[in-house]
């Protein structure tokens, strides 16, 4: 029989007792059960290339298994009033801040960012948690006469999927968590199999907090994913990934018309106006640029510059940009880790190789780590580490323009005509955030709207907010997650018409 998550005398943490957990071992959670599976698999510490734990391999009965869970769990769970559900989440968030120095090594060990980007990716997921517990969606009286009265409500779809990327698996598998289960569903993780560990052990730590079968996390290979959008028991998938695996996500779930919300890749422009201060956003739009390996979809991946201040910004760039080190994330003062995984490595190690065939000028960086180099942490050659790159004023229909490359390397373009540039900046299919820098709001504001894509910053990019809308449009997405809205896409509408008179 597998051991029960709150066996061997452990408090339920729901009632302000923090559970134990352990980090050594890892496996599935199901109906609040810790379970195995005949075969298993391990991850890679990405700045050493040293095998992590071994997690389960799911299989088709696996999945079964929890989807009858969850189905059973529903019946109860939505039953519970909002202000049962928004406590558990708090206590949910309560044992995460109590083991967030365990949370924060393993993620560094797992994806590869820095501690300090570890210890700030589960601050945000706490954060969400606090604020998801008290969110509602009000009811809508559309019409009240002495006749009749009509409401427009929302109601749980049931079962829920989320499949979780690599990237941010903390923050991400939260926020589907959270308003999955304020809204009543239950819930069914999928993290990526490049970054197993903290999910399964956030599913682990909601077992003693969650009643059994609301909160469930399973592991597995590249074929567990379709499992989860063909199972004909899900209602929802919430996805985070890239439009590829997006598109693939969207055909597997048409049969059996499941709800889909799709959050996927971006090729952000920002856009830097002539009258900006040049020595004071350069700190912010080089964060913004190489943040987390610049392994998100709302990374700055396009950068515009008034050619009238391209050499001086771009100086000003190359040196803050020199002094951002690369090394492993245990080390307190690096920023830039290690790619996060041998297949997105490949890929931007392509990337990178461009550069000499397409004669693009690199005035920073333009290739790997040297193996020799002492920031690598375990020897020669071993890590996947590149140099931060940025490439000096590339040709509009060159690669690095239009792909995102998921990687520290990027592309700074002169403009001068307002129109052109938001021209060249709408002129992708991807449309996740944009971002216009002026010291005049006026001029900021205009531009702004009329970029084409799911969040537009002025003087800012990647600000999120649990309480505010984030999605794509065009290929970057489908639907809304966080915020109002957000809520709404883990629930069916329903118009409710009361006949006060027979």
């Amino acid at each position: 029989m597998s051991p029960s998550a709150t066996s061997n005398g452990v408090t339920n943490g729901a009632n302000g007792h923090i559970p134990k957990l352990g980090f050594q071992t890892y496996h599935n959670v199901i109906n609040n059960e810790l379970t195995k599976t005949a075969k298993t698999r391990h991850s890679i510490d990405p700045a050493t290339t040293e095998p992590i734990a071994e997690v389960p391999v799911s299989t088709q009965e696996d999945v079964d298994r929890a989807v009858t869970a969850a189905r059973a769990a529903f019946k109860t769970w939505s039953k519970t009033s909002l202000e049962e559900r928004g406590e558990k989440l708090v206590a949910f968030a309560d044992a995460i801040d109590h083991y967030k120095d365990d949370f924060a090594k393993l993620l560094t060990a797992e994806q590869g960012k820095p501690l300090a980007q570890s210890y700030q990716e589960i601050g945000m997921a706490t954060t969400w948690l606090r604020a998801f517990s008290t969110m509602k969606i009000p009811d809508e009286i559309v019409e009240d006469t002495e006749d009749r009265q009509i409401v427009h409500r929302h109601v749980p779809l049931g079962v829920v999927g989320g499949i979780v990327p690599w990237n941010y698996p903390i923050l991400l598998a939260v926020g589907k968590i959270a308003p999955a289960l304020i809204t009543s569903n239950t819930i069914i993780i999928k993290p990526s199999p490049y970054t197993p560990y903290c999910n399964l052990k956030l599913a682990e730590l909601g077992a003693h907090i969650f009643p059994p079968g609301v909160l469930q996390a399973l592991s597995g290979e590249e074929d567990l994913g379709p499992l989860f959008t063909t199972h004909p028991d899900i209602d929802k998938i919430a996805f985070t990934g890239s439009t590829a695996t997006g598109k693939k996500v969207m055909a597997a779930a048409a049969p059996t018309l499941k709800r889909v919300t799709l959050e996927l890749g971006g090729n952000d422009p920002a856009i830097i106006c002539d009258d900006v201060d040049i020595e004071a956003i350069i700190p912010k739009l080089a964060t913004l640029s190489f943040l987390c390996c610049a392994q998100i979809c709302m990374m700055i991946k396009r950068l515009y510059v008034h050619s009238s201040i391209y050499p001086r910004f771009m100086s000003a760039l190359v040196e803050h940009t020199r002094t951002l080190k690369v090394g492993s994330g245990t080390d307190p003062d690096v920023f830039i880790g290690p790619v996060q995984n041998s297949m997105q490595y490949e890929k931007v190690k392509d990337m990178y190789a461009q550069i000499p065939k397409q004669g693009w000028t690199a005035v920073l960086g333009g290739q790997e780590l040297p193996a020799d180099d002492e920031n690598r942490p375990a020897g020669k050659g071993k890590g996947f580490f590149f140099q931060p790159t940025i490439i000096d004023d590339p040709p509009e229909d060159s690669r690095i323009v239009t792909e995102e490359p998921f990687g520290p390397i990027l592309p700074v373009l002169k403009w001068t005509d307002e129109d052109d540039v938001i021209a060249r900046a709408n002129d992708s299919k991807m449309a996740l955030g944009a971002s216009v820098w002026s010291n005049d709001i006026d001029r900021a504001n205009r531009m702004a709207k009329r970029l084409e894509s799911g969040s537009v910053w002025v003087n800012s990019h990647f600000d999120v907010a649990p309480g505010v809308p984030f999605g794509g449009h065009k290929w970057s997405g489908i639907g809304m997650e966080w915020g109002l809205l957000g809520l709404k896409a883990y629930c069916n509408p329903q118009t409710l018409w009361l006949k006060k008179k027979v």
